[in-house]
């Protein structure tokens, strides 16, 4: 599964892994992409969403009907 938050979009940067020697090798920075399961009231049922702890934050302050709202505007099925 990628590592996309669905609400905020993150995804992973890249960039080198360094060592002591100095040799530079790449890396992946992974968002903390968590799955959550919410009760959405509009249509009775629960949605499960994978998001970073960014977006949890997120849905915590706008709601989850906006924050599905959100996603959906963005064109991610949920």
């Amino acid at each position: 599964m990628s590592a996309h938050c669905m609400l905020t979009g993150a995804k992973p940067g890249f960039g080198n892994r360094v060592s002591h020697s100095h040799r530079r090798t790449s890396r992946r920075f992974d968002p903390n992409i968590q799955s959550r399961r919410y009760w959405l009231e509009s249509e009775n049922r629960h949605v499960r969403l994978r998001l970073s702890v960014r977006g949890i934050r997120t849905v915590d302050t706008i709601g989850v009907e906006a924050a599905v709202a959100r996603i959906r505007a963005r064109g991610v099925r949920v």
